[in-house]
């Protein structure tokens, strides 16, 4: 099968911008007659009922079958909302337990070996009194208690340095295989699609791909990748495939279709190989190997060297410092902020200036520049500050809670600067520089816009470098993507999208709309 033509299931305006070849999937698909596939909304009973007698143990040669039954029970799972998971611990293990039957048995390993957290720990005690009680298995069975280790680590890019495909080879107790996941350029490196192949052919397949492509005049070439830097490069697609699903329902795949199990199925299983890999040391947000220096890294000691010269508080990664306190009833009402917000890497420059309290909360600020920017909130973000770095809270990636702090206790006085990145995969940063402190006017609602360049680029479009080329696209009607781009976008033509345009009342007007 192409590993771009049984594309993702999504908005149909996304654009395919690479080639594919055949790659085999493990086992052929089968007629599934669960709800789920029937076309009605599955309830927990049905799915208790259903998959235990679906695991056909006479028929199953390999245990990755039964991982990938137990897969199917997640992804159906997937669609009942976020209680499945204590369904699963409180409803379907007891159940399948209760049958101890060699199916169930099979049937909780399986979930052992693809489910995370409580729920892999209640499934393994589950198979494991079920065992204890005499309950027959087959041989294979014992063969999930084997630690699965990684073969080799590929990554597949073209000479932009974007990824087009992961693959990862695996082998556990003798039996070995590849799993391999697409990766969209132009939805923030999201997850497309994965792939279960057969490790003797994997080399027949591999061979296909790059021979293909090369025939397509794509110039994709091979990178093998340390198994912690792989873990990492796959969990930032599936993740951001996730954050995007959550808010595109209809973007979630059939569980089978005609090539095999479909991506809602595989996800489970991917997940459980890359658990076994080492985790590449984080920090703030980005994943350093010793010795490795990123470009966020340079820059961030960069500014620290030139504060000394522009004199303002540059969010330069450091220690952070005590944050101060917040503005008391007593001290007096805030004055107004006057800060430039400009899209770091935009050429022309794209900016806009916003006059705002400067006890604006930076969970507030955050929704005024999306405002600001006609962005969509439908990615993470966070605010670097001297003081810390400010988003949705995660312990992991060091973000305090922005709405806990005000933007004037992280910006001091005139001249202080800020960093605000918005959707890590586009990785659209900006600047924030406070230019004036002013007194309140009585006759002004805040925020205000009052002043600004250029329109701001559409959601998705692949980060800076990924706007020009699509505004150079638009402009050249002879451009073999230029009506790929126009329908992305909904345009019926290329003036639908001006560059240039800003408007400082509309953007005004948006910003003080109740919500």
């Amino acid at each position: 099968m192409s590993p771009v033509s049984r594309g993702r299931r999504r908005n149909g305006k996304k654009r395919s911008v690479r080639g594919g070849a055949p790659l085999v999937v493990v086992g052929a698909p089968e007629e599934c007659d669960c709800p789920n596939c029937a076309g009605a909304q599955p309830t927990p009973e049905q799915i208790g009922d259903l998959l235990p007698q679906s695991v056909d143990i006479d028929a199953m040669q390999d245990p990755m079958e039964v991982e990938i039954a137990a897969s199917m029970l997640l992804a159906i799972g997937a669609a009942l909302g976020d209680d499945f998971d204590r369904a699963l611990q409180d409803l379907f293990v007891p159940t399948f337990e209760a049958q101890a039957t060699p199916a169930a048995r099979a049937m909780l390993a399986g979930i052992a070996s693809v489910a995370d957290g409580e729920v892999r720990r209640a499934g393994a005690e589950a198979a494991r009194r079920l065992a204890d009680a005499g309950v027959d298995a087959p041989p294979w069975l014992a063969e999930l208690d084997a630690p699965v280790t990684v073969e080799e680590c590929i990554r597949f890019a073209d000479p932009a340095g974007e990824t087009f495909l992961l693959a990862g080879g695996f082998q556990r107790a003798g039996r070995c295989h590849v799993v391999a996941v697409t990766l969209d350029d132009c939805d923030c490196g999201a997850a497309g699609q994965i792939l279960l192949i057969d490790a003797d052919r994997w080399g027949e397949a591999r061979e296909a791909l790059m021979s293909d492509l090369h025939a397509g005049g794509v110039d994709v070439t091979e990178e093998k990748l340390r198994p912690a830097d792989f873990r990492r490069a796959v969990e930032d697609a599936l993740n951001a495939r996730a954050d995007h699903d959550r808010s595109d329902p209809e973007a979630l795949d059939e569980l089978v279709d005609e090539d095999g199990p479909g991506y809602r199925v595989l996800a489970p299983l991917l997940r459980s190989r890359i658990r076994t890999l080492p985790v590449a040391r984080r920090r703030r947000g980005h994943y350093l190997q010793d010795g490795e220096l990123d470009v966020a890294s340079i820059s961030a000691l960069l500014d620290l060297l030139a504060s000394g010269r522009r004199g303002g508080a540059v969010p330069a990664q450091r220690r952070p410092t005590n944050l101060p306190a917040k503005r008391k009833k007593s001290d007096g009402p805030a004055p107004i902020y006057q800060i430039k917000v400009s899209l770091r890497g935009a050429r022309p420059p794209i900016w806009r200036r916003i006059e705002v309290p400067a006890d604006v909360t930076l969970a507030r600020l955050h929704e005024l520049i999306q405002v600001a920017f006609g962005w969509n909130d439908s990615h993470l973000h966070v605010f670097e500050t001297p003081y810390g770095s400010f988003g949705r809270p995660d312990a992991d990636l060091g973000h305090r809670a922005a709405s806990r702090v005000t933007l004037e206790q992280v910006a001091r006085a005139v001249g202080d600067k800020l960093r605000y990145t918005y959707d890590f995969g586009d990785n659209w940063e900006h600047d924030i520089l406070v230019e004036k402190a002013l007194d309140r006017d009585a006759s002004v609602t805040y925020p205000r816009c009052v002043g600004g360049r250029r329109a701001a680029p559409p959601e998705d479009c692949g980060g800076v470098w990924g706007y020009a080329e699509l505004v150079e696209i638009l402009a050249d009607p002879t451009h073999p993507e230029h009506q790929d781009r126009l329908d992305w976008l909904d345009l019926d033509g290329p003036t639908g999208f001006d560059p240039a345009r800003f408007d400082a009342k509309a953007v005004t007007a948006a910003l003080q709309r109740p919500r």
